[in-house]
């Protein structure tokens, strides 16, 4: 079992700009995640129900701590638009100590 405050990094994409802007932010106000980077439109290519899509989309990466993953991934869920939302969580083996105490500081206040 993981350290309650083990640093995740989460990564998931929307659709548009305007979807990813209300996720992040909904996630940081909840305390759900302490900081949500929105990076550079992307085009993901993927086979779904035997086709092959080209999807332009905006990756989220998400810092967060384990003993909100649970709560975070549900809030990822319901504000997605898709049927099947890309959520990877990936644990941070280390780091600046300071910004990931700051991370576990700001899913606690």
């Amino acid at each position: 079992m993981l350290n309650p405050e083990t640093i995740l990094l989460v990564l998931t994409n929307m659709p548009d700009e305007a979807s990813a802007k209300q996720l992040a932010e909904s996630l940081v106000v909840q305390k759900l995640a302490a900081c949500v980077n929105l990076l550079s439109p992307c085009q993901s290519i993927y086979s779904w129900q035997g086709s092959i899509e080209h999807t332009n989309e905006i990756p989220l990466l998400i810092k967060t701590n384990q003993s909100q993953y649970d709560a975070l991934e549900a809030a990822i869920i319901k504000a997605h638009p898709y049927e099947l939302p890309e959520i990877i969580a990936i644990n941070v083996s280390g780091g600046l100590p300071r910004y990931l105490q700051w991370v576990n500081t700001q899913l606690s206040i």
